[in-house]
């Protein structure tokens, strides 16, 4: 089998389980709060058919490795959420806009534990794993925290679509929400074209690289 291809499965495993959480955790938010439109649409399921996109999910995150992208991001179909139903409206929309990054945190520390927890009882495990399984599945971990810390920290940029900026237009006057809601359908392209052109590398230096070192004690394997 080509070691490229098994990389590659490497990388799109837990990054369809960050995606899938990070959608499901909106609705669920949303749905505890008092708007069932995810649940309704049959999108608080872990069922990958029903969240995955055929660009942002595949072509997108191959496209940025074959360009040497320093992010690799993807996403998966935005579950429906209908703000106006949340219940305290504000504070409501500050936390299903948070759920998805929380739970994206939330799975980089645990894929940092697995990760310690392997590396601590390696000698134990060598006699039952073979050590090519072995730093398989320690790959798989190290991406896992990588992309989840990457999807964390992306999703925070305050500009809509993404949750950083539902964020910061939560907070805003509605005087000014009513001028930056309209602008949210331009938001996937000047994010895409920031990928592309690099122009996000800063987000590498100051956020992700030492959050993912911290939780992988500086491990210095290629991501």
């Amino acid at each position: 089998m080509d070691f490229n291809f098994i990389n590659f499965f490497l990388i799109i495993l837990p990054l369809m389980v960050a995606v899938i959480a990070h959608e499901v955790a909106h609705g669920y938010a949303a749905l505890r709060l008092g708007d069932p439109t995810a649940l309704r649409a049959g999108r608080l399921s872990l069922n990958p058919i029903r969240h995955l996109d055929v660009f942002g999910s595949f072509l997108l995150p191959l496209g940025l490795q074959l360009s040497g992208a320093p992010i690799l991001f993807g996403y998966a179909k935005p579950v429906p959420v209908n703000f106006a139903n949340l219940r305290p409206f504000k504070a409501g929309t500050l936390i299903v806009a948070s759920a998805g990054v929380i739970v994206n945190f939330g799975l980089a520390l645990i894929s940092a534990v697995l990760f310690r927890a392997l590396i601590y009882f390696m000698p134990a495990l060598q006699t039952a794993l073979s050590e090519t399984a072995m730093m398989l599945v320690l790959k798989l971990l190290v991406y896992s925290v990588t992309i989840n810390i990457v999807l964390a920290v992306f999703n925070l940029i305050p500009i809509l679509p993404l949750d950083g900026g539902r964020i910061v237009t939560a907070l805003l006057p509605v005087r000014l929400q009513i001028k930056l809601i309209p602008l949210e359908r331009f938001g996937f392209v000047i994010l895409i074209l920031l990928l592309l052109t690099n122009s996000l590398d800063f987000l590498m230096t100051f956020f992700i690289t030492p959050l993912t070192n911290w939780l992988l004690l500086a491990y210095n394997q290629p991501y």
